[in-house]
This record gives C-alpha cells, sequence and structure tokens, in this order.
C-alpha cells in the first residue's frame, strides 16, 4: 500500500514539473542557451582533438614507414657499391639518426621500441658493410652505441612480447660482437626459457643461435694443400742423345765451304765435348 502511494506521488511530481516545464523554460531560456552552447562547443572541440589526433598519428605512421623502408634500400644500394670497388656503408648513419630522434619524439611506445631496435640495427650493419679494417676501438663505441639502443627500446617494449624479444636477442648479438659470448650464451638461455616470449621469431632466433655459436667461436684453421708429387726425372747424363741433323745451323748452301775444307765428324763431336759412344751412360 505504502508503494503504491509513493509511485503516486511520484507520477503527480512528474505531472506538476512538465505541466510547469513551458513556464520554467520560458523563464530560462538565456540560460538554457548558454548551457546549449557550451555543450556545443565542448562535443566540438573534443572531436575535433581526436580528429587531429588520428591524423597526427597517420602522419607519424607515415613517417616511420619511411625510415623503416630506407634501410633495405641502403642496403642494396651498399652492396652495389661494393660490386664497382666502392665503400658507401656510411649511408646507414643518417637513418640511424633520423630513428633515433624519431623515437624521441614519439608518444607511442610501440614504434619508439621497434625505431631503437632499426636504429641498432644500422649502426651494426653499417661496421659489417665497411671494405677497410676497422679499428677495434670504433668497433667497441659503435657496438655500445648499439648495445644501448637495445636496452631503451626493452624499456619501451614493456606491451609487446615481440618487440621485447627483439630487442634482447639484439644485446646478445652486441655482446658477441664485444666478444663477450659467455653473457652473451646467457641472453639467449633467459630468451629461450621465457614463456613470456613463446612463439616470437627472436626466441627461435636465440635458441638456433645457442646451437650454432661454437662454430663462431672457433678460429678457422686452414689446413695447407698437400705437396704436389713430381715424378723423378733421370740425370741429364743418363739422357740419350739424339742427333740427326749435324748441319742445322751451318749457312746456306751457297755460302757453305767446299767439301775438302769441312772438319771431320770426330773432329766436331770432340769441339762440342760429346762422346762418340752414345751407349755408354755418363759419357
Amino acid at each position: 500500500m505504502k508503494s503504491e502511494r509513493h509511485h503516486e506521488l511520484k507520477t503527480n511530481e512528474l505531472a506538476d514539473w512538465l505541466t510547469h516545464l513551458p513556464q520554467w523554460a520560458k523563464k530560462n531560456l538565456t540560460t538554457i542557451i548558454g548551457a546549449l552552447i557550451i555543450i556545443v562547443v565542448v562535443g566540438s572541440l573534443y572531436f575535433w582533438k581526436i580528429y587531429m589526433k588520428n591524423m597526427a598519428s597517420g602522419r607519424e605512421q607515415l613517417k616511420f614507414t619511411g625510415l623503416i623502408s630506407q634501410l633495405p634500400y641502403n642496403e642494396r644500394e651498399i652492396l652495389r657499391a661494393h660490386s664497382q670497388g666502392r665503400d658507401i656503408s656510411f649511408a646507414l648513419l643518417q637513418p640511424a639518426v633520423d630513428l633515433e630522434a624519431f623515437a624521441r619524439s614519439t608518444s607511442n611506445d610501440g614504434m619508439a621500441a621497434l625505431a631503437l631496435i632499426k636504429r641498432a640495427e644500422a649502426l651494426r650493419m653499417e661496421l659489417h658493410y665497411r671494405i677497410g679494417a676497422v679499428s677495434e676501438q670504433e668497433v667497441t663505441e659503435q657496438i655500445n652505441r648499439a648495445r644501448t639502443s637495445y636496452a631503451e627500446a626493452l624499456k619501451r617494449a614493456s606491451a609487446s612480447p615481440s618487440l621485447q624479444a627483439a630487442a634482447k636477442f639484439g644485446i646478445g648479438l652486441c655482446e658477441e660482437e664485444l666478444g663477450n659470448f659467455d653473457k652473451a650464451q646467457q641472453i639467449y638461455r633467459d630468451i629461450s626459457a621465457s614463456p613470456d616470449l613463446d612463439a616470437t621469431v627472436a626466441q627461435a632466433a636465440a635458441k638456433n643461435r645457442l646451437k650454432t655459436m661454437a662454430d663462431y667461436e672457433a678460429k678457422v684453421v686452414f689446413k695447407a694443400s698437400p705437396a704436389k708429387v713430381v715424378p723423378a726425372q733421370p740425370a741429364a747424363s743418363m739422357l740419350p742423345v739424339e742427333i740427326t741433323h749435324i748441319d742445322t745451323n751451318l749457312p746456306a748452301e751457297a755460302d757453305m765451304p767446299a767439301e775438302a775444307d769441312m772438319p771431320a765428324e770426330a773432329d766436331i763431336f770432340e769441339e762440342m765435348d760429346i762422346p762418340l759412344d752414345f751407349n755408354e751412360p755418363g759419357g
């Protein structure tokens, strides 16, 4: 009974409010219009902000895509220059600078992490593509910059297991290139054993790296080629001497002396110090 009475009172109040609504609206018309204007302005600003944010995000993604696609293009140009004997590996350094700047400016942690990973890869590739010798100090400094870039990417990739795995794997590669193989192996073990990184490409790469690391640590030693066996040649004194034409180097027939003036055959052999008995070895 009380609930019915309460419902009836509420109904009466609503009916009374609707009855006096036109009078209230007319009396407060200015306030209502001002409130509506404020609602429209606030709503318009909100939707405009969302629109501009989407536009900025699209431009940012487009810029990032261009930076990423620049790396394989530069690689192809470097390899083409190598075939001509030219070294333009430095072409990877500017994209590395641009990727670092992009990572600093973007608020998107995923894109920032990937940009830092690609920057580290560019720094490492630049060293590998050089034709000339690189000093140990320069290698150490540049690989350390790459390792720092991977570490920063790891911090910003907390929401992406695949990017985390890629950053950790990159740190392992840097340790290898610095000669710290024990540290590299431990990093690969951690990646392989982490359930959070299951089914990531970097985890599969880390497992494979553990299996093949011994090949990269060992020094390659080339065995000397076996000596070529040359058949023994008989001594010169053992070879038979065969003379077919004794007059090979004599002057033309017109210039030849008369037969009576020619020396005897025995005299010719004596002058040439050739024994007359050709069948006895050693002369």
